[in-house]
């Protein structure tokens, strides 16, 4: 396995005061300097967004921000101390340098590379990329960014996702004329086995079983963060 890392700009470190809105958070920051930064996470963040907890927040002054601060990474302390990636514009960045650079093996034996390409029974659909080579079958591949975690087993989804469901459906209906890969960024180092998250969606959990079943294909991909960036370490252990 090719040795990757994707460095962070410079971080700073601080506390979560509350996050609210969705879409904003305050923090102090270990200077004393209270910030209010961009969350650019809309989900629950179960387990990873805790009052009181230790933050990363990275720093662009723009006139065409907003905001100037952004929140990237919360440490947790479930089995040990790990930081989790909350940033969800990162995990496709990163998977196509991943892609470009070959390193993940099961999506290396293509030539061409598009993001953001319409598919689906009523084309409204995009999936995150599309691989191609003319002397294999196309491959469709979506990303999910998966930050929940019990123990050393990481789970998708946190909560009720009917737009994931429709994607798993549309990945099944792809089989056999094409390959179909629902890639799992595992946005921390501490998760070892990856399974869906049944106690928050069990109907997720059943099209994931079944999208198996029908020969979609499963990356479950782990990643080491840490304030001096992000690591791919291999897949973790699919555990249904």
């Amino acid at each position: 396995m090719i040795d990757w890392h994707f460095p962070f700009p410079e971080l700073y470190p601080g506390t979560l005061i509350k996050r609210y809105k969705r879409f904003l958070a305050d923090i102090e920051l270990d200077s004393g300097e209270v910030i209010t930064a961009h969350c650019p996470n809309t989900g629950p963040m179960t387990g990873v967004c805790h009052v009181g907890g230790r933050v990363q927040v990275s720093h662009s002054p723009s006139p065409s921000r907003k905001l100037a601060y952004t929140w990237e990474l919360s440490e947790v302390h479930d089995t040990m101390s790990t930081w989790v990636g909350v940033n969800t514009a990162l995990p496709n960045r990163i998977v196509k340098s991943l892609i470009e650079a070959r390193v993940i093996p099961e999506l290396s034996n293509y030539t061409h590379l598009r993001p953001e390409v319409r598919y689906g029974g009523d084309g409204k659909s995009r999936i995150d990329f599309l691989l191609t080579d003319p002397n294999q079958r196309p491959m469709y591949v979506e990303v999910k960014n998966t930050t929940w975690a019990k123990g050393d087993l990481a789970l998708f989804p946190d909560t009720v996702t009917t737009r994931g469901q429709k994607h798993l459906k549309e990945l099944t209906a792809l089989v056999p004329d094409a390959r179909a890969v629902m890639l799992y960024f595992i946005n921390r180092g501490d998760s070892q086995r990856f399974a869906p998250g049944d106690e928050a969606d069990p109907e997720y959990g059943s099209l994931l079983r079944q999208a198996i079943a029908a020969g979609v294909e499963i990356l479950p991909c782990r990643f080491d963060v840490s304030p001096g960036g992000i690591r791919y370490l291999g897949l973790a252990k699919l555990d249904l």
